[in-house]
């Protein structure tokens, strides 16, 4: 038993060497190679965006910036404003979301939004670009044309993350696309127990929510209508079963598990031989 023991243990000490040690090389960038052939290993074939216009929903936020020549009109439109030293004040991207959800304008129930002095416009199911024409067209009563500029656009990407995340939560990009890689890597990455072939997408349509099965390691993804995300989507990310079998992560953790069984199993044999 002795004999046995003592082979465990060299067996574990060989283990955690092989393992647990990375060579400097694997580690440090721009190296001056010895033999190096370029550093493009290789390409992939194009995968062409598969993209289609949002339409606004209820309960998105957006800025409506109406500037015009007269300073008086000015002062009534900026009533609430986006000011982007404002949001930056508030800190960071999280910050800034914020900010849009306490100056912007949050489409109601009913799909309208209230403008001062223009009064309520619906923007339900309009892109922002017919939004804006739309807005453009009530400024016209009260101002001449060439004499005024509006801008209309989302309050950033608003998505949440569920599940095998390393920051599970609910976030805002100030970006006008956002990908799915890009949201992920903004929740931490997804933890070593995820199930990356089948992440769950929970999408917001104008006649309901509709749950999407996603294989990131699928490399068709980029060219796929998943590819980029759409205001008000959630990710969420299932357990594999390793944690319902309680084996380690990875290949140091499992060897772990099995020499502590396996010593564990020993002792209770040597104290029943004794």
């Amino acid at each position: 038993m002795n004999k046995f023991l003592k082979s465990l243990c060299l067996l574990i000490i060989v283990s955690v060497a092989l393992f647990s040690c990375v060579s400097n090389k694997k580690l440090i960038y721009m190296q001056e190679l010895e033999e190096s052939e370029g550093p493009l290993l290789n390409s992939s074939a194009k995968f062409p965006y598969e993209t289609e216009e949002y339409l606004l929903q209820i309960n998105d936020i957006v800025e409506v910036n109406i500037k015009t020549t007269s300073p008086e009109l000015n002062q009534i439109f900026g009533a609430i404003t986006n000011d982007p030293q404002n949001m930056a004040q508030m800190g960071g991207t999280q910050g800034a979301g914020d900010a849009f959800f306490m100056n912007g304008y949050t489409i109601d129930d009913r799909g309208y939004v209230e403008i001062p002095l223009i009064g309520e416009v619906k923007l339900l199911g309009l892109s922002t670009k017919e939004a804006k024409e739309l807005v453009e067209k009530e400024v016209l009563k009260y101002v001449n044309v060439n004499e005024f500029f509006v801008r209309v656009r989302l309050g950033g990407i608003r998505f949440s993350t569920l599940g095998e995340f390393n920051r599970s939560g609910k976030y805002t990009i100030l970006q006008n696309r956002v990908t799915i890689f890009e949201a992920i890597a903004f929740a931490g990455d997804l933890n070593k127990i995820a199930k990356r072939d089948q992440v769950v997408l929970v999408r917001q349509y104008p006649d309901g929510s509709q749950m999407h099965r996603i294989n990131l390691l699928d490399e068709n993804l980029l060219g796929s209508e998943f590819y980029f995300l759409k205001p008000n989507d959630m990710i969420y990310a299932e357990p594999m079963k390793v944690r319902e079998l309680g084996a380690g992560t990875n290949l140091v953790e499992t060897l772990t598990l099995l020499t502590t069984t396996i010593t564990a199993i020993a002792l209770v044999l040597t104290l029943i031989r004794n």
